[in-house]
């Protein structure tokens, strides 16, 4: 077990790490296109349904996505936080460094799902429709899906963790 007090916050093995990213999936999935569907055409009943139908094709999506720009969000969190640095701060900025990398991506194929068309229209309206999308994201990520499943491996560990000491007493 790690010194680090926000060690049962965070995936210890491969396994925690799939769930997590699972977790967190799941929550972005359910809400980004909601949000960004409902500011496009208004929230109506008609829009969650086309967005439900979606859904599959935008979870495989996002975590192709999240796994191909796992290292570099990594790297660039590496070059923007220090050893110091709360554990808060390191949170913060990696959700801010994976969101922006995957929004990039998903400003295009979102797009090609939601319209189920692959076209030029994601990057011909790029530099419109990514700042809208990135802040979506990044404010769903840092207030509930991060958190959400940050308290699911906090309560998952203190589980664990207590079946540990029981079987080593």
């Amino acid at each position: 077990m790690s010194d680090n007090p926000f060690h049962t916050h965070l995936p210890r093995n491969p396994k925690e790490s799939v769930t997590f990213m699972l977790v967190i999936a799941v929550i972005s999935v359910n809400t980004i296109p909601v949000v960004i569907g409902g500011l496009i055409s208004g929230f109506t009943l008609a829009m969650w349904t086309d967005v439900l139908q979606m859904m599959p094709a935008l979870l495989v999506a996002v975590v192709a996505v999240v796994l191909l720009t796992m290292k570099p969000a990594q790297l660039l969190t590496s070059r923007l936080v220090r050893p110091g640095d709360s554990f808060r701060a390191h949170m913060i900025l990696h959700t801010l460094c994976s969101v922006l990398l995957i929004s990039l991506m998903m400003t295009v194929v979102g797009t090609w799902i939601s319209t189920r068309q692959i076209s030029t229209e994601p990057l011909e309206q790029f530099a419109h429709l990514w700042p809208r999308n990135c802040t979506i994201a990044f404010l769903i990520e840092a207030l509930l899906a991060q958190p959400v499943a940050r308290q699911a491996m906090r309560l998952h560990h203190q589980r664990v963790d207590a079946r540990a000491a029981l079987a080593a007493a």
